[in-house]
């Protein structure tokens, strides 16, 4: 019992920062939903297909920058501090370019989205707000950069201090520019993109300066020198990090392909879509927060070559998680009435908004555990094959169900609940695969498991 205790006590250190990080960050994109809802259905649509296309996008290109967090563990847990310096340096000019590369993605998927069937109303919001979000596409990848490098060193609370307070500073700035006050224009959705741009930007610079006065992480010295990316450190970050990133953009892309197909049985059913998947993603906070904790400590441990304790704390993961899983569906059996008020005030919407709710409880269990195992995975730098079961459960299987079962059921059509019903069972098949998969990595020999 002392075991469990003692690796309890090593998450909380570790995962109650990064919860708060993540909290954070979904809270911005929620104050994106809630602004936006608030200005009418047509806005709150728009930017809710917007945020479905661009989030896949940040996340498949990010993904390189989130391999950082293990290898750093790793070379940390071995106490390799030089290395750490002098890749970092490497790191921030990738970061550079995948920031100018993400730019340009953006804007490619603001001229792509008006080649789809969505109406015309919307697709004006979608567009602009993702061209808004191409502002601050170099910030959000230099920042995230910086956070993994924070997080692989244990030291969770700098950022999340940095993204509480991005996230309080982000309130008033969507309502500005959504609203038009003080001068500024009304932009409607469109200003929530213009919000996020500028608010990446502060959060990157309040990095920077807590990195360059915070004790543990000035000792690493990254930015007292300048180092040109070797090829060794950019093939390492695209082995390990292009995987996670996919991988993110396949589960990512399930929900995006969801408000797609979705798109064409209207603004209710979007707007619907919307104000569940963004409740959902909120609750999925607390195992995604336990699975980016076990990443860090399970690389900490490998690198410190106390395979034993990896092994266990890989598991002890999933448990966390799976406690977690509970909770949230507490949470959404008991409070669904009063959280759905908080993002629109349309009868139709809140309804259809809270009966997806129920299936978004059940899902809960599922995705938690699947985050805890694939946190583990990470850890062991094991990211290539865990990509492929995403992709077999949500593209091959979740989509395909989801959309029958919208579109044609099983006697009649059933809607957005038949999408939702498709996209359970995708995560329950993602939960199972990587548990396996686990499992059997850790069952090798722990010297080549992390391989």
């Amino acid at each position: 019992m002392k075991k469990y205790f003692s690796e309890l006590k090593q998450f909380l250190k570790i995962g109650l920062p990064i919860y708060g990080s993540q909290a954070s960050y979904t809270a911005m994109g929620l104050t994106d939903t809630i602004v936006a809802g608030r200005a009418g259905s047509t806005e709150l649509s728009g930017v809710a297909i917007g945020a479905s296309i661009s989030n896949p996008l940040f996340f498949s290109i990010s993904g390189i920058m989130f391999a950082l967090t293990p290898i750093i563990a790793h070379l940390y847990g071995g106490k390799k501090i030089s290395e750490i310096t002098l890749k970092m340096r490497e790191v921030i000019w990738i970061g550079l370019g995948i920031g100018i590369f993400l730019t340009g993605g953006y804007i490619g998927a603001a001229s792509f989205v008006k080649l789809t069937s969505i109406d015309s109303s919307i697709i004006e919001v979608t567009s602009g707000y993702l061209k808004a979000l191409a502002f601050g596409a170099c910030s959000i990848i230099l920042f995230t950069a910086l956070r993994c490098f924070s997080e692989g060193l244990t030291q969770t609370k700098p950022v999340f201090f940095v993204a509480f307070f991005g996230m309080l500073l982000n309130i008033p700035a969507d309502i500005i520019l959504v609203n038009g006050l003080f001068g500024f224009p009304e932009l409607g959705g469109v200003g929530c993109g213009y919000a996020t741009s500028f608010i990446s930007t502060l959060m990157l610079i309040g990095m920077v300066i807590v990195i360059m006065l915070q004790k543990d992480l000035r000792a690493i010295k990254i930015f007292s020198g300048i180092r040109l990316p070797q090829f060794k450190t950019f093939k390492e970050l695209i082995f390990l990090g292009l995987p996670i990133g996919l991988g993110i953009f396949v589960e990512l892309s399930m929900f995006s392909g969801a408000a797609i197909i979705l798109g064409p049985l209207g603004d209710l059913i979007v707007a619907s879509h919307a104000v569940a998947l963004s409740i959902a993603s909120f609750l999925f906070m607390v195992p995604l927060s336990i699975g980016l904790a076990a990443a860090t400590r399970v690389g900490n441990l490998l690198g410190a070559e106390h395979y034993t304790s990896a092994r266990f704390s890989s598991y002890f993961a999933i448990y966390m998680c799976f406690i977690g899983a509970i909770l949230n569906i507490l949470v959404i059996v008991c409070f669904k009435d009063s959280i759905v008020g908080f993002f629109t005030n349309e009868l139709d919407v809140a309804i259809l908004a809270k009966s997806l709710l129920i299936l978004a409880a059940i899902f809960q269990l599922s995705d938690g555990i699947q985050m805890g195992a694939l946190g583990g995975l990470r850890g062991y730098k094991d990211t290539f094959v865990p990509m492929i079961y995403l992709i077999i459960a949500y593209w091959i299987f979740a989509l395909p169900i989801g959309y029958y079962l919208t579109y044609y059921g099983i006697e009649n059509p059933l809607g957005a609940h038949g999408m939702w019903i498709g996209m359970i069972f995708g995560l329950s098949l993602a939960a199972i695969m990587a548990i396996l998969r686990l499992k059997k990595l850790t069952k090798i020999n722990p010297k080549l498991a992390e391989f």
